[in-house]
């Protein structure tokens, strides 16, 4: 079972502070030893303890360690001056305007310009850089087609199974309407038997009623009652 989390703060208890005290302090003097042949460092480390007692460690002599972290120290307060901050600025904007100019220079060079101060070697290093430069753009322009062309493949895959559930569809509707269809033919047909035969109302006079009438005009009978025929004159 490991140990549980300590609470990084002051020890209370005189004793176990004591004894926390000796054994960090070993385990980072040893950690510094370790590091100072390790990584050929030149480490310096002084541990003064509560009741003013020294521990030091140095890699080759505290002395020069303190000289050389003064001095270093001075030379970061120069230059954080505002003459040497000037002439640091200068210094940058200067090595920025040739990486610039080796840039552009670059650039023609691969557009085929400017190549005659160039040698055979110079000539053969540019023209790997460019088929460097040509193999992965054929790459990044393989990579979009190959994705596209998945992206399409998708597409087409959800029309198809849009298609075959719209197939579907018409077919269940084409089913349900000739479904309807035989129950209103089955209906009419019903309604046809349940109607039963009536003899028509026919009136009869004794005649023939499908037999020509032929009509004749007679000449206007005189009148008989002897009074005297009125001659009317129109003027």
């Amino acid at each position: 079972m490991g140990r549980g989390k300590i609470v990084i703060r002051r020890i209370d208890n005189a004793t176990s502070r004591q004894v926390t005290f000796s054994k960090r302090r070993n385990g980072l003097l040893k950690k510094a030893r370790e590091l100072a042949i390790l990584c050929d460092a030149e480490v310096g480390l002084m541990i003064f303890s509560s009741t003013g007692k020294l521990y030091d460690f140095a890699s080759t002599s505290m002395k020069s360690l303190i000289e050389r972290y003064n001095k270093v120290k001075e030379e970061n307060h120069q230059l954080l001056s505002p003459t040497s901050e000037v002439q640091f600025w200068k210094g940058e904007a200067e090595r920025l305007r040739q990486q610039l100019q080796y840039l552009q220079q670059s650039h023609r060079q691969l557009l085929g310009e400017e190549l005659s101060g160039l040698t055979m070697k110079d000539l053969q290093n540019l023209e790997n850089r460019l088929e460097i430069s040509l193999k992965g753009v054929r790459m990044q322009k393989e990579q979009i087609l190959t994705n596209e062309i998945e992206e399409l493949n998708k597409k087409g895959s959800l029309i198809h199974q849009e298609n075959i559930e719209l197939y579907k569809k018409v077919n269940l509707l084409q089913e349900e309407n000739k479904e309807l269809q035989k129950k209103v033919n089955g209906s009419v047909n019903s309604n046809e038997a349940n109607i039963s035969p009536r003899t028509p109302f026919c009136i009869s006079n004794g005649y023939d009623l499908h037999a020509p009438i032929s009509l004749q005009l007679s000449q206007p009978m005189p009148q008989t009652n002897g009074t005297p025929e009125t001659t009317v004159k129109l003027g």
